[in-house]
């Protein structure tokens, strides 16, 4: 059956970026693939195999589902860590099946002891740290609890890494931040290392710290947005760029987001299209009726902003955006057909539309609009 939209993921833009970051970290350094939020839009069933040809080995999720989604999706074995929603009761499968996770409540590091003590299988857990996010990670109260824990479960537990994450590496605006939280974390870490809590990983980089705290990657990165083509801001694209010689972007984008003509509609001078009166033609015009719309991830907040790419040109979105269709402006490009290929994301000809551009228009970002894109949009793999 025809979808609406369909969106292509690129592999030699992965194997791209993927290289880039290797070279970035280089061979000493885990890479993990944060593959949450669906892969970012990407789609995890789709992504995490072609992440594997590209030889990826370690994936970071969000939650148990998700975990169990790329468990399902995988060719080959691999390490899954989950850094955020584990319930209790999803503990046994996770050890069980050897995902590694996170731990920042003292229940959940009691409960993974009794459950791994139960199965007779160790249960391989990640350490968060609270050093300033004040999301998720031990304070230094309970961490002493912890320890207390750690030294009795020894049998039951494999410390499996140190972490904690940065709240804003992508913005130098928070740079002193970053800094007391990179103190408190070493000092931490040598308080339970002096305790005798030593861990197989320290790892506390995403992607704006893997570039812009070189000291912060440590045994692995936690690198989800660039691995996709995208960097975390604005910021971290300049710092990188202006110290390289090419100044040229050395990531590429892996998705386009295409959909077709649904009908074509000529309208006279005068006339309101769509939804309200927030635009009115100012000539005769011909419009393409595209049928993607809010329902499909297009914000309705692109109204009368967005832009597409039909024929190799751009073509402006009139109207508001409604909930499964929309109207683009094709007066201006000769021998419009139904059926015309229309690029929602990505590279069309000589032109594109990236995320960025949406991110502008729509006041959203990267990873937001990404994420948006919903689990029935068609994915296909092509070179």
């Amino acid at each position: 059956m025809l979808h609406s939209s369909y969106i292509e993921i690129r592999k030699s833009a992965l194997q791209n970026n993927i290289d880039f970051i290797r070279r970035e970290i280089g061979t000493e350094v885990t890479f993990s693939s944060v593959v949450k939020g669906n892969a970012y839009g990407h789609g995890i069933e789709q992504f995490a195999p072609l992440a594997q040809e590209c030889g990826v080995s370690h994936f970071s999720v969000f939650s148990a589902d998700e975990a169990e989604r790329l468990l399902q999706s995988l060719k080959q074995p691999a390490t899954i860590m989950i850094m955020g929603y584990l319930d209790n009761p999803e503990l046994e499968w996770a050890i069980r099946n050897e995902i590694e996770f996170f731990v920042f409540e003292l229940d959940r590091l009691l409960e993974a002891s009794a459950i791994a003590r139960k199965l007779g299988k160790k249960a391989k857990i990640h350490l968060e740290l609270e050093t300033g996010m004040n999301r998720t990670g031990f304070n230094k109260a309970a961490l002493e609890q912890a320890q207390a824990i750690l030294e009795d479960c020894k049998a039951e537990l494999t410390l499996q890494g140190i972490c904690t994450h940065f709240a804003g590496a992508e913005s130098m605006q928070n740079h002193d931040r970053v800094q007391k939280q990179l103190h408190a974390y070493e000092q931490q870490v040598q308080h339970l290392r002096s305790a005798g809590h030593t861990p197989e990983q320290l790892h506390t980089a995403c992607s704006a710290a893997m570039i812009s705290y070189p000291e912060t990657r440590m045994d692995m990165v936690r690198v989800g947005i660039m691995q996709y083509g995208f960097w975390p801001s604005p910021e971290t694209y300049s710092q990188y760029v202006s110290n390289q010689p090419s100044r040229k972007d050395p990531l590429r984008r892996l998705i386009n987001w295409k959909s077709r003509i649904m009908s074509l509609k000529s309208v006279p001078q005068g006339e309101y299209i769509g939804y309200g009166t927030s635009f009115q033609s100012p000539r005769d015009m011909v419009l393409a009726i595209v049928p993607v719309g809010y329902a499909w991830g297009y914000s309705r907040t692109l109204s009368n902003q967005g832009q597409v790419l039909i024929k190799g040109t751009r073509a402006a979105v009139v109207g508001t955006v409604n909930m499964n269709v929309m109207m683009v402006d094709v007066t201006h490009i000769p021998d419009v057909q139904k059926d015309e290929e229309v690029v929602l994301l990505g590279i069309q000809g000589n032109e594109s539309i990236t995320v960025a551009s949406f991110a502008e228009l729509s006041i959203q970002l990267n990873y937001e609009l990404l994420t948006r894109l919903p689990l029935n949009i068609p994915r296909y793999i092509i070179d």
